[in-house]
């Protein structure tokens, strides 16, 4: 049977072999770690996973073990009882029981703290789970897949992540490509990424020039397909013309692959009079935007600028905006640029 990889575009030989692991794993119950860099979509894959597993009619639970405080993390993954701490109003379940019969996403479960670690190795071997302040064991039917961006096996020798649990969570490993190693595949998320904030946007569709394209295959990625798809949001904002051309790429991509950025037509022409110019409606009609996107422009170069001066050091950067620096932090978040 066909797999469902809605979501997830790319022909190139390296995800073959993960579509290939992803198709013998799907059908059965086993614990899979995904492994790969952060950005390369690891979440999609699981939902993949999901979608083509026994449980795909039954809930697909995702929680970032990495985003939630450890001291509210397990109360999230196992539930409470009412009382059982301060603010515990009522009874509440936990992402384990809302997935009874489903799969459980762990994602970033290289973050979790070690005590939780004990608890989430009894849920995956004796499938019962019990809630916070509570003493009745819950029998659980979970099935569990994990993710991270950390060298686990370095974590287990350095003593930050439980070895019993690694061992137990890698029963499948599925190690996810950068995307620096998809080949073509970065062109066709470049064209999709494109076409659809162009559509989102109401702006007319941009192509990519030839050399634009071969700059595109030659720059690594760091940020991988989340870099990638706020790049071409950006380009869609930002492009005069109907095509990405060199010049409208920023110089951190000259840099990576070794090339002179290209200086644009109205940089080499003679500097305006000194003084400060408000942008202007016409600026605005120019670009085809409305007035919430054409802000979110101004303030993404800003913080570019900022960034590039401060040399990627957020305390910095935030300062020579005038902000915090959780401030700055979650507009990148915002931005998907962390």
């Amino acid at each position: 049977m066909a797999l469902n990889l809605d979501g997830i575009i790319g022909n190139s030989p390296a995800l073959a072999e993960v579509f290939k692991v992803l198709g013998k794993v799907a059908p059965t119950d086993s614990t899979v770690l995904v492994t790969g860099e952060s950005g390369t979509g690891k979440e999609l894959l699981v939902r993949a996973l999901h979608r083509n597993s026994v449980r795909r009619e039954a809930a697909f639970v995702p929680i970032n073990c990495g985003a939630i405080p450890k001291e509210l993390l397990e109360s999230e993954l196992f539930g409470h009882e009412k009382g059982a701490f301060t603010h515990a109003v009522r009874t509440r379940p936990g992402r384990f029981e809302l997935a009874d019969g489903g799969t459980i996403f762990l994602d970033e479960i290289g973050e979790m703290d070690l005590s939780l670690q004990v608890k989430i190795l009894r849920a995956l071997q004796e499938k019962e789970i019990e809630r916070v302040g509570g003493t009745v064991i819950k029998k659980v039917d979970v099935r569990v897949v994990a993710a991270t961006n950390r060298d686990l096996e370095g974590d287990v020798k350095a003593g930050r992540f439980r070895e019993d649990l690694f061992y137990r969570l890698n029963v499948i490993p599925l190690h996810l490509p950068p995307l620096r190693e998809r080949g073509g595949d970065i062109l066709l998320l470049a064209e999709h990424f494109l076409s659809g904030h162009c559509n989102h946007k109401d702006r007319r569709r941009l192509g990519i020039s030839d050399q634009a394209r071969e700059m595109l295959l030659t720059y690594s990625w760091p940020g991988n397909v989340r870099e990638l798809e706020n790049f071409m949001e950006r380009m869609s904002i930002l492009c005069d013309g109907s095509e990405v051309l060199p010049e409208d790429l920023p110089a951190k991509i000259f840099e990576d692959i070794g090339e002179k950025p290209l200086r644009r037509v109205e940089e080499l022409a003679p500097p305006r009079p000194a003084g400060f110019a408000w942008p202007t409606l016409r600026d605005m009609d120019d670009h085809q935007l409305k007035l919430k996107e054409f802000m979110e422009a101004i303030e993404g170069r800003l913080l570019d600028e900022a960034l590039e001066q401060a040399d990627g050091v957020k305390n910095k950067a935030a300062e020579l905006v005038g902000i915090k620096r959780t401030t700055l932090i979650e507009k990148l978040k915002k931005r998907g640029l962390l």
